[in-house]
């Protein structure tokens, strides 16, 4: 079973979507038992980090999904969901994520030059790193979908692909059975409906 987590902060019709039109149900939940039944779990985000973080924190989702991942269950976090998975966040001030990957969200802007527009908006190729199970489908140089003004800082081990603008960026990460996206998979038609797939078919 593949569970949504539904904590207020979201595109989850989107998501819901994809994971149809590659024939997988999924369950959209903020219950805990339901959520901890899953075998795979997926944490979507779109927003401001630090009330996204709040959220889970409140609703004790954030501490259920450290245990889980613990616990070696299959986590994808996409966009903000991807940036909760670190450390910390510089996005207006300084919040706490879940740790779950070494290192912090820090802003494009200082990274680039004026040419760049923040936010970084549009279809952008990936350059892959590693060999990571979720691009077993995906080849080198294709274009995805990004819509973010902040990006994941991070030792490359733990990079399994980025893209360039101005910078190279980080465009996903892995730490064992957690793997993240910065870029929308949902919104990135075929390419993006092969990484799913992937992160379906990644055996336990």
């Amino acid at each position: 079973m593949i569970v949504i987590v539904d904590y207020g902060v979201g595109n989850l019709f989107s998501l819901q979507s994809s994971f149809a039109a590659i024939s997988e149900q999924v369950v959209v939940s903020a219950d805990p038992a339901v959520i901890s039944r899953a075998q795979r779990i997926v944490l979507p985000g779109v927003g401001a980090f630090a009330d996204a973080a709040q959220k889970l924190e409140r609703s004790g989702l954030g501490a259920l999904l450290v245990r889980l991942a613990g616990e070696g269950k299959k986590i994808l976090g996409i966009c903000l969901g991807m940036q909760l998975l670190f450390e910390q966040s510089r996005e207006f001030g300084t919040h706490k994520g879940l740790g779950l990957i070494p290192g912090s969200v820090e802003p494009i802007a200082p990274e680039v030059d004026a040419s760049c527009k923040i936010p970084h908006i549009g279809w952008n190729s990936l350059s892959l790193h590693g060999d990571s199970p979720l691009f077993r489908d995906t080849k080198e140089g294709a274009y995805v979908y990004f819509v973010h003004s902040y990006y994941a800082k991070t030792d490359e081990k733990y990079i399994t692909a980025t893209t360039h603008y101005g910078v190279e960026l980080t465009a996903a990460v892995q730490n064992k059975n957690v793997y993240g996206c910065q870029f929308h998979p949902e919104k990135s038609g075929e390419e993006g409906l092969k990484i799913l797939r992937a992160f379906c078919a990644e055996e336990e």
